[in-house]
């Protein structure tokens, strides 16, 4: 009997292991195709603390652990402000990497890093999760095929409380750029005009909240309601258009269509729902698996560096609105 071929885990290594690189670590030791041989973190307790199999081998410095881990694959989930500098030496060191959301602190930062990896021919994935929360790719999928008709307005409330962590950004680059992504990503369209109203200093020195509308170039309506204030949780998303109101529990990844009736003599009631279903998985797990496969050239990464400096150039433009009172306008290409 023919012995079965082993496939070889493509050596990864997570560099910073807190909040989310912990799932990281989590999920690549349990993924197949991958094998989890180094994590890296400034801190020697959270080293410590992590569960990993003894195989993991721990540094304190990812220079070393680029050098000596022979690694094929690198995550890399620090505070943001960290990413330039890591990200740059993993792509000199000419190892694929995903880079968690947002890319970099800044536009231009996110651009320098685009150019030193196609400089480098090194793959780039940018770890905006949402994209692979199956309930996102099935609304997508519905909207492309045209079951919510032309699309009218969309509304993103990314709430819930502040987990003391590390932070270095606040709340518009922290959350919003899940759902200015997950926006650009539905309607296919350009942003050209946004209007922001944010609270600072709250519990962090940065943005704590943020309330903002979004205008796409074919007049499609976006709204965002984020902060980390709120006792209570909620990750919700409405799609309206014409056809009807698509309603996503980005959570509990239960998605619900609300067709527009014009024979209705009454308004419809949430019982009149049509419950969608949604091949439901955990969304880090779809992505740290697309990310392997990234990493192994079988497919191009389904969130790119473009898409986190279009995101990056929407954050900008929100802050900026916030500090000057006023819309403005983004120029053709800010958001494309």
């Amino acid at each position: 009997m023919a012995e079965r071929l082993r496939v070889v885990g493509l050596r990864v290594g997570v560099i910073g292991v807190g909040a989310m690189g912990a799932h990281h670590v989590r999920v690549f030791g349990e993924l197949d195709g991958a094998e989890l041989v180094a994590i890296a973190d400034t801190s020697e307790e959270r080293l410590a603390e992590i569960e990993r199999p003894d195989s993991v081998r721990a540094f304190s410095d990812y220079r070393e652990m680029l050098a000596e881990a022979r690694l094929e694959a690198v995550s890399i989930a620090v505070p943001t402000r960290q990413h330039l500098d890591i990200a740059l030496a993993c792509i000199e060191h000419g190892v694929p990497l995903l880079v968690e959301k947002p890319l970099a602190a800044s536009a231009d930062e996110c651009l320098r890093l685009k150019d030193a990896a196609l400089d480098a021919n090194v793959p780039l994935m940018v770890g905006h999760i949402e994209r692979f929360n199956p309930g996102v790719v099935e609304l997508k999928k519905r909207i492309k095929q045209g079951e919510a008709g032309r699309l009218i307005q969309i509304e993103a409330r990314r709430v819930g409380p502040f987990f003391p962590r590390e932070r270095d950004v606040g709340v518009v680059q922290d959350l919003a750029t899940h759902d200015i992504d997950v926006l650009r990503h539905l309607v296919a369209r350009d942003i050209d005009r946004v209007r922001a109203e944010t609270r600072s200093g709250i519990r962090s020195p940065y943005e704590d909240a943020l309330s903002a509308v979004l205008r796409f170039e074919d007049g499609t309506i976006g709204t965002l309601d984020v902060n980390w204030l709120s006792p209570v949780k909620d990750r919700e998303l409405r799609v309206l258009g014409e056809r009807g109101l698509f309603k996503l529990d980005y959570l509990t990844q239960q998605l619900t269509f609300y067709p527009v009736s014009a024979e209705a003599a009454t308004p419809p009631t949430p019982s009149d729902g049509i419950t969608i279903e949604v091949d439901r998985q955990e969304p880090l797990r779809a992505e740290l698996a697309s990310f392997v496969r990234v990493a192994r050239g079988e497919e191009a990464p389904r969130v790119g560096p473009d898409d986190a400096i279009a995101a990056m150039r929407v954050v900008e433009a929100l802050v900026e609105s916030a500090q000057r009172g006023e819309a403005l306008a983004l120029s053709v290409g800010d958001s494309a």
